[in-house]
């Protein structure tokens, strides 16, 4: 049997934050909401596309999500999954880092010469 994929990478904007919770185990946990916005190439067109998602973080992933700029922007990955309780489904990031080509040409690292 062939094992299933389930892996999500997406380069997103932090658009909202609710206070950090902690699990009944002690577990940090961070709500928050993504903002995607992209172009694709989709049956030979190009196509403009946005999308909002309801994402999770965990653990020390949470923890430093939570010092995070609404606004700022990240490469996330992590997997979908839905709530017990929901229809929607919930993005649960277990990586995240900001890339060199988000930035702003006056916030990139200084280069030496």
């Amino acid at each position: 049997m062939t094992e299933a994929a389930n892996c999500l990478i997406l380069t997103a904007s932090i658009v909202e934050r609710d206070a950090m919770r902690y699990t009944p185990a002690g577990i940090p946990a961070l709500n928050l909401k993504l903002e995607h916005a992209s172009s694709v190439r989709e049956a030979g067109q190009e196509r403009q596309v946005k999308a909002e998602m309801k994402a999770l973080a965990l653990g020390s992933n949470a923890e430093r999500l939570a010092h995070q700029a609404v606004g700022s922007s990240w490469r996330f990955t992590g997997f979908v999954a839905s709530p017990r309780n929901g229809k929607h489904v919930v993005f649960h990031i277990q990586e995240f880092s900001q890339e060199p080509t988000l930035f702003s040409p006056q916030d990139a690292p200084a280069q030496s010469v």
